[in-house]
Order: structure tokens, then C-alpha cells, then sequence
């Protein structure tokens, strides 16, 4: 009876570590492309950013939804430092086809963003206005 009840037990506490629920691959959970926490969507394309200047409130946040080809890793500027609006930097890598969101967005401020991995791309740049 305790070797029932022990992998049982196991068996409880490996689904409780996977997440429970179907998400696979390890890795984190990635937001749904649409996220409704986002006050302003940006779309990533081939072409660069959809939306170079955003107007945010306070208390808001930006989602980025890559829909180009190529992975993309929205950050807040100056780079490589990306100090300027740190919850920007929430966004992450974002790989074709998937949306990420910032943190919340607290201060009233002019932010820049910007790709890190093709930081001086000017049609991946843009700025965000936290009013």
C-alpha cells in the first residue's frame, strides 16, 4: 500500500512541476497573440514596426506580435543597456508568429524601443508615450 501511495505522490508532484496542462516543449508559456492586458498592439513585419509613436496611459501596457519571418527581441533603449523603460524589456525574444507583452507601464514618460539584435535598424525602432 505505501509503494501505491508513493507513486501516486510522484506522479502528482510531476504533473504539478510540468504546469499541468498541455503546454509541452519545457519552455515558458507565451501570451496568446491577442493579449487583452495590452493597451497598444505593435506589429512587427518584414517591412519593420506597424506603428513607429504609441500613446499608452499610465498603468498600460504594449504587446509586439511578430508577424514577420524572422525572431525579433524588443527592448527599451539606449542599447545594449536598455534602461530607459525597463518593462519594455518584459517583451522578450519573440520567435515568427508569437505576441509578447511589457510590464506595466507606471511612469508618465517618452520611451524608446528598439530590436536588440538589430539595434541601429531604424525601421525597427519606435517610441512610446506613457501619459
Amino acid at each position: 500500500m505505501r509503494e501505491i501511495a508513493a507513486v501516486a505522490a510522484a506522479a502528482l508532484l510531476g504533473f504539478a512541476a510540468c504546469g499541468g496542462g498541455g503546454g509541452g516543449g519545457g519552455g515558458p508559456t507565451m501570451p496568446p497573440t491577442t493579449d487583452p492586458s495590452a493597451s497598444v498592439t505593435i506589429t512587427i513585419t518584414a517591412a519593420g514596426v506597424d506603428r513607429k509613436q504609441v500613446e499608452v496611459p499610465v498603468g498600460g501596457r504594449v504587446a509586439f506580435v511578430n508577424n514577420d519571418t524572422s525572431a525579433h527581441e524588443m527592448s527599451s533603449d539606449p542599447h545594449p543597456i536598455h534602461t530607459d523603460c525597463a518593462p519594455l524589456n518584459q517583451v522578450g525574444a519573440l520567435a515568427p508568429g508569437r505576441t509578447g507583452v511589457s510590464g506595466v507601464l507606471n511612469t508618465a514618460r517618452t520611451c524608446g524601443f528598439h530590436d536588440h539584435g538589430l539595434p541601429t535598424n531604424t525601421e525597427l525602432q519606435g517610441t512610446i508615450v506613457v501619459r
